[in-house]
């Protein structure tokens, strides 16, 4: 189970409104703060990029890996911001999120989990950072 550590500061330019309170992570535009993110963990070089990055697929139904180089921190970010909003939450759970719908041709489509292993070491990566316990 994991659970979310302190980030810091989120930038200004990525708020969705003005708030007199405080900001949290919810009041921040989702994709904007996953890239802004990513870029950080990529620019910080403290996160671990597995060797098989390049050529694994992030789903069995995809017949190819993802086009983007950054596309691992971009998962990083995205999976630290699902901790945080909802803590506790486990690998099989965050599958579900990731997953998507397979084409079996004339049969019906059915849902298929994400790949297990991608999300286990991220997590892990993230939790080496103490960004997440």
């Amino acid at each position: 189970m994991a659970t979310f550590q302190s980030l810091g500061p989120i930038p200004e330019h990525i708020y969705k409104e003005k708030h007199v309170g405080g900001t949290t992570l919810k009041d921040v535009d989702s994709q904007l703060w996953v890239r802004e993110f990513a870029a950080f963990l990529k620019k910080s070089g403290k996160l671990p990029l597995p060797a098989w990055t390049d050529i694994v697929k992030t789903v069995t139904f995809k017949e190819l890996p993802p086009q983007d180089p950054d596309w691992y921190y971009i998962r990083s970010a995205a999976l630290l911001r699902r901790v945080y909003l909802r803590q506790g939450v486990g690998c099989g759970a965050l599958r579900k999120v990731y997953g998507g719908r397979m084409n079996r041709g004339s049969a019906p489509s059915h849902h298929r989990p994400a790949s297990a292993s991608v999300i286990r070491k991220a997590l892990k990566g993230l939790e080496d950072l103490k960004m997440i316990a």
